[in-house]
């Protein structure tokens, strides 16, 4: 039996991004990077992390401050271009009770040196998977 790309079509799942998180991260830390070209972030995604954005359970992995946070962003039918910030988990569970098929990007973002990364990515919506790895 072959395993293609053509065999996960329909089937959606998670998409984790640790490993190219670590690759930049240990870059940065071998001097190959310049904290400015790893901190980043745009000023709206430090306004969400600032004002919705949920404590990190670790410190951020390039200033060591405590004010790494995570943001939650849905796209989807039905919902602004820009998607949808969401702050509140049972704005998350009204989402996921949808028929529509969504998507969630978890982001992490310093409020303190504006280092960010996408985190993972979920199906969220009646026809995927339930999202309680947010």
């Amino acid at each position: 039996m072959g395993f293609g790309t053509g065999s996960l079509r329909g089937q959606a799942g998670v998409v984790d991004h640790r490993l190219s998180r670590r690759h930049l991260i240990n870059e940065y830390k071998r001097g190959r990077l310049r904290q400015d070209q790893v901190c980043d972030a745009h000023p709206e995604l430090i306004r969400a992390a600032r004002n919705v954005g949920a404590p990190a359970s670790v410190a951020c992995p390039i200033c060591t401050a405590d004010e790494l946070r995570l943001i939650t962003y849905v796209f989807g039918p039905r919902l602004p271009a820009h998607g949808r910030c969401i702050s509140t988990a049972q704005e998350l569970r009204r989402l996921d009770a949808r028929p529509d098929e969504l998507t969630a990007y978890v982001v992490e973002a310093c409020v303190e040196c504006r280092w960010h990364h996408l985190l993972r990515v979920l199906p969220v919506g009646n026809r995927a998977p339930r999202a309680a790895a947010l």
